[in-house]
């Protein structure tokens, strides 16, 4: 096999991760298993009981209502404070994971040990049924599920620079990203046609009771994750130990890691730069997906298969923004690339901001539109961050790059809360976001 060949090989078992893996962000952070946990299917018996008696949907204010909107409140609030705490620990020992693998040459180790934990979380929540006693479980799931999945793409991004020259990183960054939003659409398809659309029974038999299609769901997720994550074990070999000799406990992997920050100001300000902007603007792309089921819902009127509809079309628009843009990052460089994706950002939910109240169609445009910009800033980000890192030291900046986006997690969350205060609707929100992501284009500058 020629050497070109060969690498070529490698490139594509290592996008084949983001192919496979994408079926977690899709469908069990985004989609599917996360807002299946904060349904009715968790609401006290009782409680659900006197709110359907009362009208639901239709009911009128009262006590059911009161009640049974408080007891979802209580559960999203409850699931969103243990991702909090999953996001903290990460903050913590995302940068140190990364510089051990680094020193080590343990990296596909570790992205190996990482993804077999997410795998093996997402084959347990198959047993999260749809009662309120299996919440608490399924909550402690989906935190371990993340954290270990924050933890593999830290491994898994700095592999891009065994994989990659500076003068192909950007197309092979783009590539990867492009690869993951295709394998969402694929299994969100399949998600879709096999256990969501119409009454059931679905495949195999499977049936809505106790939420066994949304498990079931999970359970495609899984095998879908595990077997397309094996060629990069395959494929690309592990890296080369940084420095063997490094000292090996804890505690000094933390005195390194401040180290590192102090010389990054000192010696490497534009790298100090970045790291602090992008992780203002990645915070705002994470409310774009965070939020943009709830906003799909509740302002725009989408409806659940609506909704996954436009995550197949959004992830299609996504992976194309992203091949194309790996070609423009190669060429013009990955920081106008960022930048322009982020003023195509600001400007397209500026107009989902003014046209709220213009239905669906509305949504289905500018929605769109700005899942245009959201790949391109995602890959040309990591592909950046790759010029950047100084040789040896990958994992640890992209331990680092992990640590600060989650270090301002709470920004979004808090500014799109305060918005639909301030405008009394949830459609507030979405100038939230937008002043986020208008914020880290300004310190990007």
């Amino acid at each position: 096999m020629k050497p070109e060949s060969s690498q070529w090989m490698k490139v594509l078992a290592w996008a084949l991760w983001d192919w496979g893996t994408s079926a977690f962000s899709a469908v069990v952070t985004t989609f599917v298993f996360a807002r299946y946990l904060v349904s009715d299917f968790f609401v006290d018996p009782a409680i659900l009981e006197a709110w359907q008696a009362a009208g639901g949907a239709a009911a009128a204010p009262g006590p059911a209502r009161e009640a049974y909107e408080a007891a979802l409140a209580g559960l999203t609030s409850r699931l969103g404070w243990a991702l909090a705490l999953g996001g903290f620990t990460v903050a913590v020992l995302a940068p140190v994971v990364g510089q051990r693998t680094d020193a080590g040459g343990r990296r596909k180790l570790w992205l190996g040990i990482n993804t077999g934990v997410v795998i093996a979380a997402m084959f347990a929540m198959f047993f999260i049924q749809g009662q309120p006693r299996f919440f608490l479980a399924g909550i402690v799931l989906l935190t371990l599920a993340n954290v270990f999945y924050e933890m593999a793409n830290v491994n898994y991004n700095a592999m891009l620079l065994q994989i990659s020259t500076p003068e192909t990183m950007g197309r092979i960054s783009g590539f990867g990203w492009g690869m993951g939003y295709l394998g969402g659409i694929v299994v969100l398809g399949l998600a879709l046609v096999g256990f969501i659309l119409g009454e059931g029974p679905y495949w195999f038999g499977v049936t809505r009771e106790n939420g066994l299609n949304i498990r079931a769901v999970v359970l495609l997720a899984a095998v879908w994750s595990a077997v397309f994550a094996i060629p990069v074990f395959l494929a690309v070999p592990e890296n080369q130990a940084s420095d063997p000799e490094a000292p090996a406990g804890l505690l000094d992997s933390y005195r390194r890691l401040f180290r590192r920050i102090a010389d990054l100001y000192h010696k490497a300000r534009m790298t100090f730069y970045f790291l602090l902007a992008s992780a203002v603007y990645r915070d705002g792309l994470a409310g774009v997906f965070a939020f943009g089921g709830i906003l799909a819902s509740a302002v725009f009127g989408l409806s659940d298969t609506q909704m996954l509809l436009f995550a197949m079309a959004s992830n299609l628009v996504a992976g194309l923004g992203v091949f194309l843009s790996g070609f423009l990052d190669d060429w013009i460089g990955p920081k106008r690339v960022i930048v322009g994706s982020l003023v195509g950002l600001v400007l397209t939910g500026l107009v989902l901001f003014a046209w709220h109240d213009r239905g669906p169609a509305v949504f289905w445009v500018a929605g769109l539109a700005m899942t245009l910009f959201v790949g391109p800033a995602q890959a040309s980000s990591r592909s950046f961050l790759g010029h950047l890192a100084p040789e040896g030291a990958e994992g640890e900046i992209f331990g680092l790059y992990a640590t600060t986006g989650r270090a301002v997690s709470f920004l979004t969350p808090a500014t799109f809360a305060l918005m639909v205060g301030l405008f009394g609707g949830a459609w507030g929100g979405i100038l939230g976001i937008v002043a986020v992501l208008a914020t880290g284009l300004v310190l990007l500058l």
